[in-house]
C-alpha cells in the first residue's frame, strides 16, 4: 500500500464571476479550512480492479477502451458511519443519470453507508449550494460557469466522467444540404445553428470543432436557441442550416438525403459526471471515495457493455428513467466512462473564452479536475 497526501490550491477571491451570486457565494464558502493540507490516504490494491481499471489521461484515441473493473467490483467497503448525501442532477430522466438512479434502486450506496437522495436543480442554481456545502454532488458538466464560479474562488472539483458516445451515435451537428452538396463539402461559415444549449455549455466544445472542420469559426455563426420540440421543426422546415440534434431526435432524419451528419460529442472523451465541492474534497473524502466506489461498481456490473442488448434491462432503467423503452432502445447505447482525460478542461476553457462566457485567465486543469478519488476507489497507485 501507498500514501498520498492531498492538497488544495488556495482559491482566487479577487477574479469577477459571471454573476454577483456566484461571487457572494464564493466569499461564503471560502474558508480557513478550504486551503489545509489533508491527511495523508492510504491507497489499498483493490480485488478485481486490475490493470484494465485504469488508462492513460492523455490517451485521447476515439477507440480507447474505457477503464473496467470485475462485475460487482470494487466491493463495498462500508463507513463506520452513515452519512447523507445530497446530489443535485438537471434531469432525473436522461440515460446518463441512469447509473445513479440504477445505483440508488440496487442498493450500491446502502452497502457504503451512504444515504443518496436526488434533488433536481439547475447548474447554476446547484453551484452556490455545493460551494457552501448544502448539496454534496453535482451530477452536470464543467460548464463556463463552474469555470466562472472556481476562478471566482468555488472549491469545486470534476472529480469523474460519466460518458462518451458510442460510434453509431449520430447525436450531434446535423446540416440541410442544398444543391447536391454533401458531408464533406458543405460551407457553414455564416450558417444559422439552432440549439437549446447556450454558449456556457461543454457541447460548445465538440460544436466548435465540427464548425472548424467546415471552415466556419464560432462568431461566424448565428445562434438560434430554441425549445427541444422546436430544434427538429426549425431545421426540416428551413427555419437554421443546422441543428445540434440529440437522442433520439436525430433518428428522424438519420438516413435521408436531405440531411447530414457533421459530428458530435468526441469518441472517448467524458465531458460531464461528478463534481465535488468541499464536503466531500475536504470535510470527508471517505465519503466522497465510497459514493465514486459505487458509482463504479454499478458501471462495471450493469453497464460494462452493449447493455440495451437485454431487452428486460433495457426495460428496467425505462421504468426507473420514466421513459418509453422503445425510445431507449431506438438509440445506441452510451460508454459509461468514470475516468477524465488529459486536457478536457482547457479545450472547454478555451471555447468558452472564444464564445465569450467566461473572464479570467485560463485554469490549470489542477484547479478544476481531481481525479484521485477514483484512482483511489479502483486501487490506482500513481
Amino acid at each position: 500500500m501507498r500514501t498520498r497526501t492531498r492538497t488544495r490550491p488556495r482559491p482566487t477571491l479577487a477574479v469577477a464571476v459571471l454573476t454577483a451570486a456566484l461571487a457572494l457565494s464564493a466569499g461564503c464558502a471560502a474558508g480557513p479550512d478550504a486551503t489545509a493540507p489533508a491527511k495523508p490516504r492510504t491507497i489499498k490494491a483493490v480485488p478485481g480492479c486490475g490493470a484494465g481499471s485504469w488508462t492513460d489521461p492523455a490517451d485521447l484515441s476515439p477507440g480507447r477502451a474505457p477503464a473496467r473493473c470485475a462485475k460487482g467490483a470494487p466491493a463495498p467497503a462500508p463507513l463506520g458511519k452513515r452519512r447523507t448525501l445530497t446530489v443535485a442532477t438537471g434531469t432525473l430522466s436522461a440515460e446518463y443519470v441512469a447509473p445513479l438512479r440504477l445505483a440508488l434502486a440496487k442498493g450500491e450506496f446502502r452497502k457504503e453507508g451512504l444515504d443518496v437522495r436526488l434533488k433536481v436543480l439547475p447548474t447554476p442554481d446547484a453551484l452556490p449550494l455545493l460551494a457552501k456545502g448544502d448539496v454534496d454532488v453535482l451530477w452536470a458538466a464543467p460548464e463556463a460557469a463552474v469555470v466562472n464560479g472556481v476562478n471566482g474562488g468555488f472549491d469545486i472539483r470534476w472529480v469523474a466522467g460519466n460518458f462518451s458516445p458510442d460510434p453509431k451515435s449520430r447525436s450531434g451537428l446535423w446540416v440541410r444540404l442544398k444543391n447536391g452538396q454533401d458531408a464533406s463539402s458543405v460551407p457553414l461559415k455564416g450558417a444559422t445553428l439552432g440549439t437549446m444549449i447556450g454558449k456556457g455549455s461543454v457541447i460548445m466544445y465538440p460544436m466548435d470543432r465540427a464548425f472548424a472542420a467546415h471552415g466556419a469559426a464560432l462568431d461566424s455563426v448565428t445562434f438560434q436557441q430554441l425549445g427541444s420540440a422546436d430544434v427538429l421543426t426549425a431545421l426540416t422546415d428551413g427555419g437554421v442550416d443546422s441543428a445540434w440534434l440529440l437522442d433520439p431526435v436525430w433518428r428522424q432524419v438519420d438516413g435521408t438525403k436531405q440531411y447530414a451528419f457533421l459530428g458530435g460529442q468526441p469518441q472517448g472523451e467524458p465531458l460531464g459526471g461528478a463534481l465535488y465541492g468541499p464536503n466531500l474534497l475536504q470535510k470527508d473524502p471517505d465519503a466522497g471515495v465510497a459514493f465514486l466506489r459505487a458509482y463504479i461498481r454499478t458501471v462495471n456490473t450493469y453497464f460494462a457493455g452493449d447493455y440495451k442488448a437485454d431487452r428486460a434491462f433495457v426495460a428496467e432503467l425505462a421504468g426507473l428513467l420514466k421513459v418509453d423503452p422503445k425510445i431507449l432502445a431506438s438509440v445506441p447505447p452510451l460508454r459509461m466512462d468514470w475516468e477524465i482525460r488529459k486536457g478536457t478542461t482547457d479545450r472547454l476553457q478555451k471555447t468558452y473564452r472564444d464564445a465569450g462566457v467566461t473572464k479570467g485567465a485560463p485554469l490549470p486543469e489542477a484547479k478544476l479536475v481531481d481525479r484521485d478519488l477514483y484512482a483511489e476507489a479502483v486501487g490506482h497507485r500513481p
